[in-house]
């Protein structure tokens, strides 16, 4: 089982899980035309995808999927709360949408997914563990803090795409007017640094041994800022800082080259 992103950022997420027999998108939030794009370069074509997995409704998860879904008649799997957003906006979904029920796995093709509810101020929104019987890895973005339900699965990973949107003392120093600083630090918002670092040694400690932070903010955050606090918190920990683990961060605006789970 391999991953990559196609785009992250506050300007449009994807993702790509790759497997023998199945291709699976996560998050459409960039343009049909750059997904395609990303897709050939890989060696892939958009006939080839099985379905396409969304974790929430917000535009910068969603704003590639009324195309998709309409020119490649692609399977969308998304709960209730984001396939009721989603209709609005991309109508052509309906004929071949899944609803997915949080907490009860449900299978693609070769692969198991299962979705867990996320504190963030989208309806329905959620991440997602997977599995295709011997990796495990887990796309968590987009939440204000780590709930139990999702820091127990942590541990339990060999790969992880993690959020790490910002960095506190860039947020509050920022330009941002206040109600957009409170709305990202809230519990309904985005992950901070300090956050992110706990929730990858979780992983790290469990066995994981890839963490790709994604979902970095521009103006919020620098990767050099969201990485080092992840390797401070890890040193920190005698249970972690033994372990050999690999960290990146997602690129903002091109796809990563696929990485073996």
């Amino acid at each position: 089982m391999q991953l990559c992103t196609l785009a992250s950022g506050s300007e449009g997420n994807a993702a790509l899980l790759i497997a023998p027999g199945a291709l699976v998108l996560l998050d459409a939030g960039i343009s049909a035309r750059r997904i395609v794009r990303a897709l050939r370069a890989l060696g892939r074509s958009p006939e080839e995808l099985d379905a396409l997995v969304l974790t929430h409704a917000h535009s910068d998860h969603i704003s590639g999927a009324d195309t998709l879904t309409r020119h490649y008649d692609l399977p969308v799997f998304a709960t209730e709360g984001t396939a009721l957003s989603l209709l609005r906006r991309a109508p052509a979904a309906r004929e071949t949408l899944h609803i997915v029920e949080p907490g009860t796995a449900f299978n693609i093709k070769e692969l198991s997914f299962t979705a867990i509810e996320t504190p963030h101020d989208a309806d329905g929104s959620v991440c997602y563990f997977f599995t295709d019987g011997r990796a495990r890895a887990a796309l968590v973005t987009d939440l204000g803090y780590v709930p139990e339900a999702i820091g127990v699965r942590l541990a339990a990973l060999d790969a992880l795409i993690l959020e790490a949107n910002h960095d506190p003392d860039r947020l509050w120093g920022g330009p941002y007017p206040y109600p957009l600083k409170r709305r990202i630090a809230g519990d309904e918002g985005h992950l901070s640094n300090g956050a992110a670092a706990e929730a990858a040694c979780r992983a790290v400690s469990g066995g994981a041994r890839q963490v790709v932070l994604a979902h970095l903010s521009r103006e919020n955050n620098l990767p050099e800022l969201a990485v080092g606090a992840v390797r401070s918190a890890a040193a920190e920990l005698g249970a972690v800082a033994g372990r050999d683990f690999c960290l990146s961060v997602a690129p903002r605006f091109e796809a990563c080259a696929p990485w073996e789970v």
